[in-house]
């Protein structure tokens, strides 16, 4: 083994290219479009660093062009999904006595290749297949997913250098391996870059993985693992496996190699598997790490001195960038009297004006929801909310399932705190609004703190410093990540450490050392130089009665 003490690149945000008219990254992504569009794109599973293409198929669709498949792949047995577990488990041993220099390099490596020469082709099929602008395509799928590889390769290496104290005669240290076992990764559809940092967090640490992408976002998961083999990934880290999720599920929670499931959805599906890997707990070799982030309902809170201008603009980016269907995406905000003129009248034409379709046509500023299931969820809202005399519809609300999964971005005034709106996590663009009398502050930050049971993302909006001390601290819990005076989306790795508490899940903090620490197992190691000869202490000796 090379003898030295070795420094990671000092990591640094990938820069967002603007895409500008004709500008190469334009021409770039343009071409790449165009030969995705061309065929029909076989994803294999890959279990053992073998790609198997099954009898069985699945087709994944354009969500703003549902009658154009981008893609298909194979479908998983029960005995191909054991495979990978097995696999995994044997792979784990090697992987884990791995330099970690050498495991930081395979990930290093892999940033420079997707910013590099694949950045043009990743963006290309996030767009196409999650319906993505190429603005929401570069901030996640190229920058954000450079940034955690970049990023926690540096964590990484502070981990291992964080060493106890040793006084003279002994040597402390301590050694972190992986988990024994492997882990269960399992990604949602809305970012790239979560995708592939839930299989590949684990993986940087020593563990190894069996991951179940969503089939929505697929192809750019496969793109982002076929970077990462291009990178030096051994085979047998990381097992891609596709299929009934539920039967997935139940494979893999029966092993009792199970050690970790990192996981990114609903919560509904969190406490599921939450429950059972208790219910199955003395059938595993050692008690899995669960690490999740799950729903939001997130907040934009404004007091009577908030900024307009600056309050407008984050609901409209905050509520309905990428449609929504982010987990930070603000989908209530409670607005005082005196400010919702001044507020509605610039919101509602500003919402009205935005342009919804084809992500390749870069004047919309939205595309589709990602399928059928979604589309009927959030319209299906959407009608209630019209039968609801509590409730008015102030802007959009029109629905179009023609040619894609079009939903217009909608506004409601809610004419009470508690209308199910403002409660319930619906994972579309629709914003709602409650408009509190100046008078009633204190009491609507009590209905921002305890509405909903979610604590991900929130932000406030105040001029006044001491309002926006007594703010934070009213909503200390309600959210993991709180903006002050911005939009509640948007967390750089490296900058805003993401996840949330309450239903919104374990708050283990993606692109930080936390989320790192999840996946490593400390073994602490106590060194003696000069061992003692007796069992006798200096007390013992002499005379005992003296």
């Amino acid at each position: 083994m090379s003898n030295g003490t070795f420094t990671v690149p000092a990591p640094k945000n990938e820069p967002i290219k603007d895409y500008l008219h004709s500008s190469p990254e334009r021409l770039s992504l343009r071409h790449e479009l165009d030969q995705l569009k061309r065929k029909v794109t076989a994803i294999p599973l890959v279990i053992g660093g073998e790609h198997l293409l099954t009898g069985a198929r699945s087709q994944i669709f354009c969500p703003h062009n549902h009658s154009m498949a981008i893609a298909e792949h194979g479908l998983a047995t029960p005995l191909q999904i054991n495979q990978a577990i097995k696999i995994a488990t044997e792979t784990q041993k090697s992987w884990s006595k791995m330099a970690w220099w050498d495991r930081a390099a395979i990930f290093l490596k892999a940033a420079d290749l997707l910013a590099g020469p694949y950045r043009s082709l990743m963006n290309a099929a996030t767009m196409l297949c999650q319906s993505k602008t190429i603005y929401q395509a570069e901030i996640d799928a190229a920058c954000e997913l450079a940034d955690f590889w970049r990023f926690n390769a540096g964590f990484m290496a502070d981990i291992y250098q964080d060493q106890p104290f040793s006084p003279p005669g002994f040597w402390n240290r301590v050694s972190y391996r992986g988990l024994e076992g492997f882990v269960f990764a399992v990604s949602p559809f809305n970012f790239t870059s979560i995708a592939l940092n839930l299989a590949s967090a684990p993986a940087m640490m020593g563990s190894t993985v069996v991951w179940k992408p969503a089939h929505t976002s697929l192809l750019s998961s496969w793109i982002g693992l076929k970077i990462l083999e291009e990178a030096g990934l051994p085979p047998g880290v990381i097992q891609m496996v596709m299929g009934d999720a539920p039967e997935i599920g139940r494979v893999v929670l029966e092993s009792p190699e199970l050690a970790g499931i990192h996981f990114t959805g609903s919560t509904a599906t969190f406490n599921l598997l939450w429950q059972q890997v208790g219910q199955k707990i003395q059938h595993y070799k050692t008690y899995p790490r669960l690490v999740g982030e799950t729903g939001g309902k997130d907040f934009i809170m404004a007091h009577p001195s908030a900024d307009p201008e600056a309050l407008v603009t984050a609901l409209v980016r905050g509520a309905f960038e990428y449609q929504g269907q982010k987990c930070s995406a603000a989908s209530r905000a409670y607005i005082p009297r005196s400010l919702w003129k001044r507020i509605r009248d610039t919101l509602v034409p500003m919402v009205q004006e935005l342009k919804v379709g084809d992500p390749e046509d870069f004047s919309n500023f939205m595309g589709a929801v990602i399928d059928e299931t979604s589309f009927n969820r959030i319209s299906g809202w959407i009608e209630r909310c019209r039968k609801d005399p509590k409730v008015n519809i102030i802007a959009g609300g029109e629905c179009n399932r023609e040619k894609g999964w079009f939903i217009r971005p909608t506004i409601i005034e809610a004419l009470a705190p508690d209308v199910p709106t403002m409660k319930e996590e619906l994972f579309g663009p629709v914003l709602t609004i409650y408009v509190y009398e100046d008078s009633d502050f204190e009491q609507a930050l009590k209905y921002c703190e305890s509405t909903s049971p979610y604590g991900l993302t929130g932000a406030i909006f105040a001029q006044d410093r001491r309002v926006i001390q007594s703010m934070s601290e009213a909503l200390e819990y309600a959210a993991g990540n709180f903006y002050i005076n911005d939009k509640p989306t948007g967390a750089v790795v490296g900058q805003q450490p993401f996840g949330g508490s309450r239903a919104s899940g374990t708050n283990d903090k993606a692109g930080s050392r936390l989320n790192l620490l999840r996946w490593a197992s400390a073994r602490t190691i106590k060194e003696t130089f000069v061992a003692p000869k007796t069992y006798e202490y200096p007390f013992m000796k002499g005379n005992p009665l003296e």
